[in-house]
């Protein structure tokens, strides 16, 4: 069968899941929220919810799947197993987006079949890890921590949501920005990045581990008390910012596949930098500033090395040639656009300001962003369509 190649990898099917859902959940969140649907799920739970466990979390298998196994030097991940995961957050995804719209009763047992795979997903990489005979573990030590973390973040989101409490909510989506997605990303960023940038700078062996235990402090702090966390984030900001200047990575790189994920790590500093200044705002103010901190950080870094190793690793592994067509340099520039509109929107909200309009571009710029990488690359993960 001409689609049997959908199954022949384990970043196919995880990408075209984790690109789907970020389509249509962010629609039905801006639904949800300007109340022209009335779901079973409240908005502040489903754009948590999705955004987290039904698109980074099946985006970040189709990566690992497909590269944990080459750092670890271990056998490659069979099929009959990430199948095997993919069925549970396939069942979950469409339980969930069913009982938006239905019943409380089903939209609970997507989420609890989303969790039970997302809990064999990552034991499956700690099988990987412990099969392992490198000396040197310490990248899949931190990687396999990060996503720990997510299985305990999607815990805490499960207790938020049955117990409707809100506080153990702020705390799940702290672990998930900060220990979760975050961790993941620039676990993995830290060590292939500047491995495709060839540079030259020698490892820090305890960047990793600096860069948790602060992480780990601004969760602490924030759990505390709200915006009290500014004092780690500038700290952040100088260990990061340090290790980029180390890297040298002299941006801009003329390889648009190399400097889309320049420009992810980039945001790292800045987005700490802003959620420092505007944490202390709010802390000593209670000026509202609509999760500025979360959303630069998420956008910025995150969302921009997601398009960035999303690309690169569907052109690797179909055949096509490495380098990024004039559509797909737009849209690199066209993640930026979803960045800043975002952080346009908390700075309107901050001076009170109606911020509809900016929420609206937001939300169009990001269909347009995956619409668009949907077209270009979906013939590519189901087809094998090369350039």
């Amino acid at each position: 069968m001409k689609n049997s190649y959908l199954l022949s990898q384990p970043h196919q099917p995880f990408f075209l899941l984790a690109f789907s859902n970020a389509i249509i959940s962010i629609i039905l969140f801006m639904l949800l929220f300007k109340g022209v649907i009335n779901g079973t799920v409240g908005a502040s739970y489903y754009h948590a919810y999705s955004l987290f466990f039904l698109m980074f979390t099946p985006a970040f298998l189709a990566f690992l799947y497909t590269t944990f196994p080459r750092f670890l030097s271990t056998p490659v991940v069979e099929k009959v197993v990430y199948l095997t995961i993919l069925v549970p957050f396939v069942i979950g995804s469409l339980l969930f987006l069913l009982g938006l719209f239905t019943s409380s009763t089903i939209s609970s047992m997507g989420m609890i079949i989303t969790f039970i795979g997302h809990l064999l997903a990552v034991n499956i990489l700690r099988k990987i890890y412990k099969a392992s005979s490198m000396e040197d573990k310490s990248d899949g030590f931190w990687i396999l921590t990060a996503m720990s973390a997510g299985v305990v973040s999607h815990l805490l989101f499960l207790v938020a949501y049955f117990s409707n409490d809100i506080s153990i909510l702020r705390l799940s989506e702290q672990v998930a920005v900060y220990l979760y997605i975050f961790l993941v990303a620039f676990s993995v960023g830290q060590r292939m990045i500047p491995f495709f940038s060839h540079s030259m700078a020698p490892k820090d062996e305890k960047l990793l581990k600096i860069v948790t235990f602060l992480l780990l402090t601004h969760v602490v702090l924030e759990t505390l008390q709200p915006h009290l966390s500014f004092v780690v984030d500038f700290a952040l900001v100088y260990i990061i910012g340090r290790q980029l200047i180390a890297w040298d990575f002299g941006f801009p790189d003329p390889n648009p596949l190399l400097w889309i994920m320049h420009l992810a790590l980039a945001w790292i500093p800045v987005a700490f930098l802003l959620s420092g200044l505007t944490n202390f705002i709010s802390l000593v103010t209670d000026v509202n500033f609509l999760f500025l901190d979360i959303h630069a950080l998420m956008l910025g870094f995150a969302l921009t090395i997601l398009i960035g190793f999303g690309t690169r690793v569907t052109l690797g592994h179909s055949g096509s040639m490495m380098r990024a067509d004039r559509w797909t340099v737009i849209l690199f520039y066209w993640t930026q656009i979803v960045v800043i509109s975002r952080i346009v929107t908390s700075l309107v909200v901050a001076f009170g300001w109606n911020f509809i309009p900016w929420f609206d571009i937001t939300i169009t710029a990001w269909v347009v962003l995956f619409g668009i990488w949907a077209m270009r690359y979906f013939s590519t993960l189901i087809f094998k369509r090369k350039d």
